[in-house]
């Protein structure tokens, strides 16, 4: 998916100095974003006081959405770099095009990655026979600087593994949980979980002390080590626990977002993570000027143009805690 957002500014992210090295509980507000003509997004990723939870980079939730009578979700071609793109389905489906001839319709509770590496472009858009209601969230993963230039590839997988409690179930989308591990690659020590919750289910999850976490609410409702979290809003859980208390007091879906605390600082600028200003800037160019990034065939549309690069220098960011 892509970041619509035609006033992108350029973020200084990741370093290690910026991790919150305890346990905490940071309740992180939404931004409301529209995405084409019948989607609205909340974006919990970058926000003003979490710029990345391990490597996770970008975290944007959307429905649930009647779109019977929409187009839904209609994301014209785009390019990415230096990053994954993670696609997870509640609710609907979504079909993926991109540059390397990829044509993959992903649905609830299949992974849809997309390794961009050093350049790739895509389109995501509901089918034109599709469900009536979609509901989903749609994350990157920043890559390392050993494997950001990898060759792009992407990967549906359709049966993942699980790992279960009494009143949970807890699908691993990527990374390994509780000795279930996905099949998607990783670059990076990570985790990244899909929770349902029974109604009346509590029950104690085990964690990494060495991951810094988070918490999505997607559905329903659900208390995450004793906080209320709405559907749309993620608690920010900081690093050194070993274990995460979870109660539902109905049936409730989460996401668990967590990984080792990602030390490279990033630049990150609407749909590409690089290193610097001037990278960012050249990703641009090569994709108004229609080269590197490839071209995505059979989307009835044209491409999405880059928005305007911002000429303010990047400034150090202050420290979070």
């Amino acid at each position: 998916m892509s970041n619509l957002d035609r006033q992108a500014t350029l973020s200084v992210c990741g370093g290690r100095g910026f991790v919150v090295a305890e346990p905490v509980r940071e309740l992180l507000t939404p931004r409301r974003v529209r995405l084409g003509e019948s989607t609205e997004v909340r974006r919990l990723l970058p926000n003003l006081g979490r710029r990345m939870i391990g490597a996770w980079a970008f975290v944007d939730h959307y429905g649930p959405d009647d779109i019977a009578d929409e187009p839904g979700m209609q994301v014209p071609p785009h390019p990415h770099m230096g990053l994954q793109t993670v696609s997870w389905l509640h609710e609907g489906e979504v079909l993926h095009r991109d540059s390397l001839g990829s044509l993959s319709t992903v649905r609830p509770r299949e992974l849809g990655l997309m390794t961009s590496g050093r350049a790739i472009s895509h389109s995501e858009e509901s089918p034109k026979g599709h469900a009536r209601l979609l509901h989903g969230a749609q994350l990157w993963v920043a890559l390392p600087e050993a494997h950001r230039n990898v060759e792009p590839h992407f990967q549906h997988h359709t049966d993942l593994p699980t790992a279960t409690a009494p009143g949970l179930t807890a699908t691993v989308i990527l990374g390994e949980l509780d000795g279930a591990r996905s099949p998607g690659t990783a670059f990076t020590p990570i985790v990244g979980a899909d929770l349902t919750l029974s109604a009346g289910a509590e029950t104690r999850l085990p964690l990494d002390p060495d991951f810094e976490y988070a918490v999505l609410s997607m559905s329903g409702e659900a208390h995450v080590d004793g906080v209320p979290v709405l559907p749309g809003s993620m608690l920010y859980l900081g690093c050194g626990r070993t274990e995460l208390p979870l109660r539902a007091g109905s049936d409730a879906g989460l996401m668990l977002l967590g990984g080792e605390p990602f030390a490279e600082e990033i630049v990150m600028w609407w749909n590409f993570i690089g290193r610097s200003g001037d990278e960012i800037a050249q990703a641009r160019n090569d994709w108004e000027k229609g080269s590197r990034f490839g071209e995505v065939h059979g989307y009835d549309g044209a491409r999405l143009p880059a928005p305007e690069l911002p000429i303010t220098p990047l400034k150090p960011r202050g420290r979070v805690r």
